[in-house]
């Protein structure tokens, strides 16, 4: 395969937010070059580059990819990603996402590589609690091992790029949700814990009632306050940072998401208008780690000229029950 603008090493690009922005690389001129382990990724979601099978820690892998390809730069989403699954296993995470980070980032600078973007979580902001919009700028003091391992790679990552002048930037995501217009990819994931897909599920009888985690929070409804951006949205996101870092600007924390929080409730009431048909669910108590309210103050990454365009509640929810309807 050849590409007009480079390959770009895209570790994680089999899973759910990873395989749409591979998707968006290769709309825009790129050769996206998938690394995962598949442990959680799907091989099916690998459609716009090769592929090589490996895991992050794996300097042949790594070696692999770069023997074929020239590349550019990296994109980093392999993590483990569960908030739950974090709090039940600490050590797991930490080996996952910082230990085994910690060794692809020098693996790569030993190689020569030393564009990175980072795809981290709103997660590092811990509990703010209702009300604010998080910036940038905002305290981070993860009240969970995910946001903890994932806020401990962003440190590692600054501190290596100030001792070597490496380029990076990193994009802390809120909660990403939807799937691809054309119905190539979307969201599964296996377990599956994602509201979105949770509710769809419910809704279409494909899925047990949800379960509402939580329902005295301090917020409108008292259920806990997100903020959702479509993955199309998010993977526009990664194309904007990364060609900015292809022009040196460099060094960038952004937040990525919609910029406005929506209840559980509020999301359950989309996917009844979206499907016409009820959300059937049961009422239950908070869940370890679950902060009340996560929500985006995104004009640092509006700066760039991007903007949201597809991340409307209704439209998030149209696109993923699409999606899910086509493919079970």
């Amino acid at each position: 395969m050849v590409s007009s603008k480079g390959a770009v090493l895209v570790a994680g690009g089999a899973g759910y937010i990873g395989s749409h922005v591979c998707k968006a690389l290769a709309a825009r001129g790129y050769l996206p070059v998938t690394l995962d382990d598949l442990s959680t990724g799907h091989r099916s979601a690998v459609r716009y580059g090769p592929f090589v099978e490996g895991d992050i820690s794996s300097a042949d892998a790594i070696g692999r990819a770069m023997r074929e390809h020239e590349l550019c730069g990296v994109m980093h989403f392999a993590a483990k990603s569960l908030v739950s699954a974090s709090v039940q296993d600490p050590l797991l995470y930490y080996a996952e996402n910082v230990s085994k980070g910690v060794t692809f980032l020098r693996h790569l600078q030993q190689s020569g590589i030393t564009r990175l973007l980072f795809s981290s979580t709103a997660a590092v902001y811990g509990n703010p609690g209702p009300g604010a919009q998080l910036t940038e700028a905002s305290p981070t003091v993860p009240i969970n091992p995910y946001g903890a391992t994932k806020l401990a790679f962003e440190q590692a990552l600054r501190w290596s790029a100030e001792a070597s002048g490496a380029p990076f930037a990193i994009l802390r995501y809120f909660n990403a949700a939807g799937a691809d217009a054309d119905g190539e990819i979307g969201e599964s994931h296996d377990p599956e814990t994602h509201l979105v897909p949770l509710a769809i599920g419910a809704a279409l009888g494909t899925r047990p009632p949800l379960e509402v985690f939580g329902t005295d929070y301090e917020t409108p409804d008292g259920t806990a306050l997100r903020d959702y951006v479509h993955v199309e949205d998010l993977a526009s996101a990664h194309i904007v940072v990364f060609e900015r870092m292809l022009q040196g600007k460099h060094a960038q924390i952004y937040n990525a998401g919609g910029g406005v929080g929506h209840s559980v409730l509020e999301v359950l009431a989309s996917v009844e208008r979206v499907l016409g048909q009820p959300v059937p669910h049961r009422l239950g108590p908070r869940r370890a780690g679950d902060p009340p309210a996560l929500v985006a103050d995104v004009k640092q990454l509006r700066s760039t000229g991007w903007s949201p365009d597809r991340s409307s509640l209704d439209q998030i929810v149209r696109s993923a029950s699409d999606w899910h309807r086509r493919h079970g």
